[in-house]
């Protein structure tokens, strides 16, 4: 639990194949079910403060207990850390991200006078801004804030009740993507 930002809610890979990387959670870890979303349809997007081509994402989304498991696609060559992250470690986890209702230019501020720099930001429709964070002396320590507004407050909840007692069945569900 952090004093400043509350508990992390989530951790967030950078995978290759979303598809196999879903496949794999749900059946060899038992994690799901999983909200899939093929196209995240990105509206404004941000690269070390300069706007910045759209990120053509697939994101999807589940949970272990309380903490969120986001699964993260690029599908084109927009700059983003997504990529940054593949092309630097590959695979595998790339941040944790604390969620915030209300205080999301508060803690924005905190880490910038903590001396983070956001490396890529943005808005995804109306359900609330999003920020990566990185800093100097901890390369690895990728944080993201979350802005709950516009519906992904509830739309999280639903992901984490959907997880509890999951037995198994329909472990991918498909959130009005076309399949690829």
């Amino acid at each position: 639990m952090s004093r400043f930002f509350g508990g992390a809610r989530q951790v967030g890979f950078v995978v290759h194949d979303i598809e196999k990387a879903m496949a794999h959670w749900s059946r060899v870890l038992g994690v799901g079910p999983w909200f899939y979303k093929e196209e995240v349809g990105t509206t404004e997007f941000r690269y070390y403060g300069q706007p910045s081509a759209l990120p053509d994402l697939s994101i999807a989304l589940a949970n272990s207990g309380d903490l969120q498991i986001e699964l993260i696609q690029q599908r084109n060559d927009a700059p983003s850390l997504y990529l940054d992250s593949l092309q630097r470690s590959g695979e595998g986890a790339q941040h944790i991200a604390y969620w915030t209702e209300d205080r999301f230019d508060e803690l924005a501020a905190q880490l910038t006078a903590a001396g983070y720099v956001e490396g890529h930001g943005g808005q995804m429709g109306q359900r609330g801004r999003f920020a990566y964070y990185v800093h100097p002396d901890l390369p690895s320590g990728m944080i993201e804030l979350s802005e709950l507004t516009g519906g992904k407050g509830d739309y999280f909840r639903r992901i984490a009740e959907a997880s509890r007692g999951w037995d198994g069945s329909d472990p991918i569900r498909r959130m009005g993507t076309p399949a690829r």
